[in-house]
Formats: structure tokens, sequence, C-alpha cells
């Protein structure tokens, strides 16, 4: 189906029957699709009920990003879900750029807009970007589903030709996803990430939305880069310009815990003690697991893992702590009469530096039993190891 076709069947959607149409779908099961589809049709055009039932799927699968009343209201294509950032994410971003005392943002790739919805959200004014004209519709409508069309303008252009001048900031989020899927190489970006810190470096401030995978040496030395987690998912890297150059610093959400960089030497590698702590994705990404561990007054099990272990049970934002009970040379039969001797039933398998699957161990020892454990697969000064314990604090989350 080519662009224009699905440009007019989501024209079609915004009409008073188009409308209708979706209402009436808010709920409905994908698993009766068929008969849903029959009935619909009997009243209906045939495209404008394919459309509808497209977008309603899209809007159910983007409820986890952006919250169910947003998600009802909002339009998507494919991969306007896919690609967008969790409106957790957006927020918190935007509200940085307002402390930064921006007070308006050019949006470049601003896909169907769930950025700049965000940024509007926090008072900055958007010019949102997109060279795809049924994306940039999408976008449109958006602003207009959430009354914020005051604050954004929607432009179907290529990035490149956008004079940024005068924007208070620039935010850029390239395509990271080609035909094949994720793409690894930020020059194969869409702009490539050579082009985007380009458009950085000439604005007041900047932020560059980048894979939390990328190696620390393809960070411009005046970027800040800040890994960001929400509910100890890793969801992404921000590169920022104007604020703290070559600062590193790790971010989680929802409770916007931030943990900058202090340049500290690796942990020392020390005995296991009664606590281990397990760090959040984010900053373990950020390479900052010695400041945390500096923050509990511990140490790591193993140079080239990041567990962290210390005596004294520390709360801390950063890490999830565990009380571990027994620390045992990796061996699959001891481990079973152990967890039998103690009738665990629920058994949570986490490894790091091991090649065991969590699978392979649950299927092996057959837990049993009313109690429960954690077993972790990992390395203790080079050994392979089995460190078996209990989360350590009832109110951690």
């Amino acid at each position: 189906m080519g662009r224009v076709t699905d440009l007019a069947a989501f024209t079609a959607l915004l009409t008073p029957e188009g409308q209708t149409l979706l209402a009436a779908l808010r709920d409905y099961d994908p698993a009766q699709e068929l008969a849903v589809a029959s009935r619909l049709r009997r009243e209906h055009p045939a495209e404008l009920v394919s459309a509808a039932l497209g977008q309603a799927r899209l809007r159910q699968r983007a409820v986890a990003k952006f919250g169910a009343e947003d998600a009802y209201r909002m339009y998507f294509t494919p991969n306007g879900v896919e690609q967008s950032t969790r409106a957790t994410v957006g927020t918190y971003r935007a509200e940085r750029f307002r402390e930064l005392g921006v007070r308006s943002v050019a949006d470049l790739c601003g896909g169907i807009g769930g950025d700049a919805l965000a940024f509007a959200r926090a008072g900055i004014a958007v010019l949102a970007v997109d060279r795809d004209p049924l994306t940039a519709e999408v976008a449109r409508a958006n602003a207009e589903a959430l009354g914020l069309t005051g604050l954004i303008e929607v432009r179907c252009a290529d990035v490149t030709e956008i004079a940024t001048s005068p924007y208070d900031a620039v935010f850029v989020d390239p395509a990271r996803r080609g035909g094949r899927g994720r793409i690894f190489d930020p020059e194969a970006y869409s702009p490539p990430l050579s082009w985007a810190v380009e458009a950085a470096r000439k604005a007041p401030h900047a932020a560059l939305k980048i894979a939390p995978g990328i190696p620390h040496e393809a960070v411009p030395a005046e970027a800040e880069a800040e890994w960001i987690s929400d509910g100890g998912d890793v969801k992404e890297a921000v590169l920022w310009f104007g604020t703290s150059p070559g600062a590193r610093r790790a971010t989680l959400l929802p409770s916007g815990a931030s943990l900058t960089g202090r340049g500290l030497p690796d942990p020392d590698v020390r005995p296991v003690g009664r606590f281990l702590y397990e760090p959040d994705g984010a900053v373990i990404r950020a390479h900052l697991v010695a400041e945390v561990a500096e923050e509990l007054s511990g140490g790591l099990i193993d140079e080239t893992i990041a567990y962290v272990t210390a005596d004294a049970l520390t709360p801390t934002p950063f890490a999830t702590a565990y009380e571990i009970t027994d620390e045992l040379p990796f061996n699959l039969k001891k481990l079973k009469a152990l967890l039998r001797e103690r009738e665990v039933g629920t058994l949570t398998v986490k490894k790091r530096g091991s090649a065991v699957e969590p699978e392979e161990i649950r299927r092996r020892v057959k837990p049993k039993g009313p109690n429960a454990a954690t077993v972790f697969l990992t390395r203790v000064a080079g050994a392979p190891t089995m460190l078996i314990g209990r989360p350590a604090a009832a109110h951690h989350g």
C-alpha cells in the first residue's frame, strides 16, 4: 500500500465517521478481529474499517508508553509506536530543558510527536520536523487531540534544511532502525550522529537521543552523556550540549534519582559480604559502579562483574540489595540439594558472567516448596560461583 493511500486512509479517520469507529473500537479484543471487521463493514467502507482497526491496535500497544488517557486520544504509525520516547522519559527531558531556561526548541526527526507533546506540556514552543508526510500529519493530529496546537508547529521537511538559529535549543532523535532491525553504528542513523552533533554545537542547548549501547569513546568531548532507565529498564542515552562537558550521569525514573560520575578508579575486589547489590542498568551503562560502591562502602566480587558487595545494608536508589545466605562453587547438584532442604519453590535466577541459562537451572533443580530465594550465577574472584539470598529490604522497589 503506497504512502499516498496510507495518508488518505489516515485522513479519513479524522472525519466524524472515522471518529465514531475509533470510539467504538476502544476496548475491542484483537482476537475477535475478523468478526468485528465483518460486522463493521456492513455499515462503513472497508478501507475505513481496516484503517480504524489498525489504529485501534496501535493505540492498545501505545498504552504502555503513553498511558491510557493519552494513548486513546492519540494517533500512531507502526514505526511511531516502536520508535517514540515513552512519556515518562519525554516529560523528564522536557523538564530538564525548562530548567535550563529553554523556551523554544527545534525538534528534528519529530516522528509522531511524542517528544514535542512533552515539550509543549512543559510550556516550551516546538517546531516539530519530519520528512515523511504521513508521520507529519499524525504529529499534527496529536497536537490537536491533546489541545497543544498553540505551542506546536509541525513541518514536513528534510531536517538538514531547517535553520535552527531562531530556537533556544535543538533536539534530535535520529531513526535508529533500518530495514534489518536496530542500527548499532551511530553513523548509520538517519540523519547520521555526526550531522546531529554539528547541529547541536550551533545551538545554545541541545539534546541528542541515542541508543544506550553507544561506546563511551564515541561521545563528543563537549557533551554530557546521560543514561536513563525507567522502572529498572535502560531506555536510552542522551547527549546534552551546553550543560556539563564530559560529565557522565545515570538517571532513574520514576524517582528521578540522578548520579553523576566523579571519575573514581575501579573499586577493589573483596570477599562476598553479607549483602550483594545489583546496580541499576543505567548506572552500569554510565560506568558509575565505582560511585555506587563508594556510597555503599563496598567492593566488587570480581574485577569484571558489576555486582557490589558490602557488610552493611545502606539504602540507595541506584542498586537493589540482597542478603546473601550461601556462597558455593558452581554445582547444580549442590544447588538442588540446598534448595530442597530449604523448601524453595519460588526461585529467581540472576546471572552476570555465567554462560548458564536461567531456564536451564529451573528445569534442572525443579524448585518445590513454600519458600522463595534468589540465586546469582556469577564469578567471585574469577571462580564460577553460586550466591544464594533474598531481597534485603521489603520496601525496595
